[in-house]
């Protein structure tokens, strides 16, 4: 059966399907956001925006990124604090520094840096 003749036995009151979105970094990656002056390893993904619309209409509306892309969770550091952020792919790159972060809880997720990516913990992986 062809997607379209499935997609004409949904019934009206079938849940539709998200959009795959797919995700261009990995739990360990290092990056650095493109518009702000901070850096971070992720610690989890959600494949498309999963925080409180609070949150989403928190920010400015010009600056606002699509819901429907993957979010990352990062161990965030800036030159002045240690953090936890939410970053839409759109907003992130990878970081070629090949220096570590500093965040303290890296060392309870994540074992050492190692050519860009930092090892999740053998007790962390599933």
């Amino acid at each position: 059966m062809t997607r379209d003749a499935l997609a004409d036995t949904r019934l009206p009151d079938d849940p539709i399907a998200p959009p795959i979105a797919h995700a261009r970094f990995s739990i360990g990656d290092v990056v650095r956001h493109r518009m702000l002056d901070f850096r971070g390893v992720i610690f989890d993904v959600d494949p498309v925006f999963a925080n409180s619309e609070e949150w989403y209409q928190s920010i400015p509306e010009t600056l606002r990124p699509a819901k429907d892309q993957p979010f990352y969770h990062l161990l965030a550091e800036n030159l002045e604090s240690s953090y936890v952020a939410y970053v839409s792919q759109q907003n992130l790159e990878h970081d070629d520094s090949d220096e570590p972060i500093e965040h303290p809880a890296i060392a309870g997720l994540f074992d050492r840096l190692d050519d860009g990516r930092y090892g999740l913990k053998r007790l962390h992986r599933h």
